[in-house]
């Protein structure tokens, strides 16, 4: 595997799942294969989970790790073709790239969305450009439109606590302070749209995803009617993202509260479980009671980052 950044690229994915539980029954199993080897992880942007787990999973596998924050103590990068850089950007990434290529064997890259320019973030500008200059595997630890270790992730976890065969997983938008990327929904919807789950996405109308990840979903405007039945809520804001009218992408055109996940919405399922992949807002996504209650599994939901990573690195190391 010499890149990472959709389920597709993991192939089957009942041999990607067999080969999750296998390591977390024994995650040192692989660690030969690391040894000498360096992964460099990229930061465009914050990072909590996604740093420790990534990290943590090469640690596991034996690698040596190099992180950089790029907006942390590195030159600034210009992204773009075609620009006179007379201002503050200092180095291009064309340059950037090769080099940091020639210091490592696999590359970690995080790179949100700019949410101005749809056709710049939706063609994966940043991200394409390290799998094509930089010589070395590359995985997404988020882009501007997919995060696939998160997604892989959500995909353990539903398999650990699902009860039914094949449960009902929904998709629901809740309202933000901010203007948030689509990756996370992006990628989740992808994922459970490869499972072999009943899933629904419920959002208001005019923030429908774009069709290439809803794909075979049940897209259902009225939330109550969406949550019941369900056996996991995941619950994640998403800016515009621009489908129905251009005008409006990456931006918040809902705030609608009635959205937010409490007691009651969840009262309306089937048991449900409760997901998000964190950080979350209280009080605007969901509700103090809802996260912390004994149906809530964000935290082992988390934890699962580590495995998830765990088996693309090791997929990539045996491919090298």
């Amino acid at each position: 595997m010499k890149s990472f950044i959709n389920v597709e690229d993991l192939g089957p994915l009942d041999k990607a799942m067999a080969e999750a539980f296998e390591i977390k029954n024994d995650r040192y199993k692989y660690q030969h294969l690391g040894k000498n080897k360096t992964l460099m992880m990229i930061f465009f942007n914050n990072s909590l989970r996604t740093r420790l787990s990534t990290q943590k999973a090469a640690m596991n596998l034996g690698m040596n790790v190099i992180v950089l924050d790029v907006n942390a103590g590195a030159w600034k990068l210009e992204t773009e073709r075609g620009v006179i850089m007379d201002g503050d950007k200092s180095e291009h990434l064309l340059e950037a790239i090769p080099v940091m290529g020639c210091y490592c064997d696999m590359i970690g890259v995080r790179s949100f969305a700019g949410l101005t320019d749809r056709e710049y973030d939706y063609a994966e500008t940043v991200l394409q450009q390290f799998i094509k200059y930089s010589g070395k595997p590359v995985f997404a630890m988020e882009t501007a439109t997919v995060h696939p270790l998160q997604a892989f992730a959500d995909l353990i976890t539903i398999e650990e606590y699902k009860k039914v065969e094949r449960p009902k997983v929904v998709l629901t938008w809740a309202p933000h302070c901010r203007a948030l990327p689509q990756a996370v929904p992006n990628s989740f919807a992808q994922w459970m749209n490869a499972a072999d789950v009943d899933f629904v996405i419920t959002h208001p109308e005019g923030y429908e995803l774009d069709p290439k990840f809803v794909g075979n979903a049940r897209v259902e405007y009225d939330q109550k009617k969406a949550f019941e039945g369900a056996d996991f809520i995941y619950a994640k804001n998403w800016s515009n993202p621009g489908v129905t009218n251009l005008a409006d992408y990456g931006k918040i055109t809902s705030k609608d509260m009635s959205w937010t996940v409490d007691t009651e919405h969840m009262s309306w399922t089937n048991d449900g479980k409760f997901m998000h992949c964190l950080p979350v807002r209280r009080g605007l996504i969901v509700t103090d009671d809802v996260i912390e209650s004994k149906n809530s599994i964000v935290i082992p939901e988390a934890a699962n980052r580590e495995i998830s990573c765990s088996v693309v690195i090791k997929r990539m190391l045996e491919a090298l």
